[in-house]
């Protein structure tokens, strides 16, 4: 099983890679955005769930709720708590 940590680190070293080195082209600049934008809303989500078993409350990791949270930001991890809460 793979360490949480490193993990962590390499997404992190991804996202700064890329932040850093950048795409020139404009298509492959937008794909690149959005895949940083995917990775900080699946961090987001990882430390709400590592905070969050402490009180057992955990929202999955997938695609959708990594764009909704990567995409909306703070916003977005509190409108999946709020379905979580309210509509599931």
């Amino acid at each position: 099983m793979v360490d949480p940590i490193l993990i962590v680190a390499l997404i992190g070293g991804l996202i700064f890679f890329l932040l850093i080195v950048g795409a020139p082209i404009k298509p492959l600049r937008f794909v690149g955005q959005a895949a940083v934008k995917l990775m900080i809303g699946a961090l987001f989500l990882f430390f709400l769930n590592a905070f969050g078993s402490l009180i057992g409350y955990h929202i999955p990791i997938n695609m959708v709720t990594a764009s909704v949270s990567g995409f909306l930001g703070i916003p977005g991890v509190v409108l999946l708590i709020a379905i979580e809460q309210f509509i599931l």
